[in-house]
């Protein structure tokens, strides 16, 4: 190395405390700590089957009580991957969300309306929607019949 460019360098070492700090942050971008994150379709992998999270509409995601979100293509796996959990949807700090077929707009699970006989990547058959319509199932509905089902 030149000495001109060394002395350069060295210059900029007492600086280096302060900036080190934006540095990193601007190079490790953290994951929100709550809402639902981004999912990377066609590349992330279901938490229970392993399948790549492809269609838009069938999408779930868990954020677990420790803060880990657990992403799915289905509700079913969502379900049976929560069934084996050693706490429930009800538990404290627990963030449930699915997609809404129509808007793509994530909605709480637990809150949203399901419509049976949809063709789902798992084929659980279950889409889920904002608001209540004729034939729709509650959450604990559609789990009971996921549950009964089995797979």
């Amino acid at each position: 190395m030149k000495r001109r460019r060394f002395v350069g360098i060295v210059r900029l070492l007492p600086l280096a405390p302060a900036l080190l700090p934006a540095a990193f942050a601007a190079g490790c971008a953290r994951e929100a700590e709550h809402g639902p994150v981004d999912i990377k379709w066609d590349r992330d992998l279901d938490a229970r089957c392993g399948m790549v999270i492809s269609d838009r509409r069938f999408a779930a995601q868990i954020r677990d009580p420790a803060g880990k979100v657990w992403k799915f293509d289905d509700i079913g796996c969502a379900v049976f991957w929560l069934a084996r959990q050693p706490f429930d949807e009800n538990a404290a700090r627990l963030e449930y969300w699915v997609a809404d077929q129509r808007t793509l707009a994530w909605l709480d699970a637990r809150q949203a309306h399901y419509l049976a006989g949809r063709k789902s990547p798992m084929g659980y058959q279950f889409a889920a929607q904002a608001n209540a319509e004729d034939g729709s199932l509650s959450y604990g509905e559609m789990k009971q019949r996921i549950l009964a089902r089995g797979k």
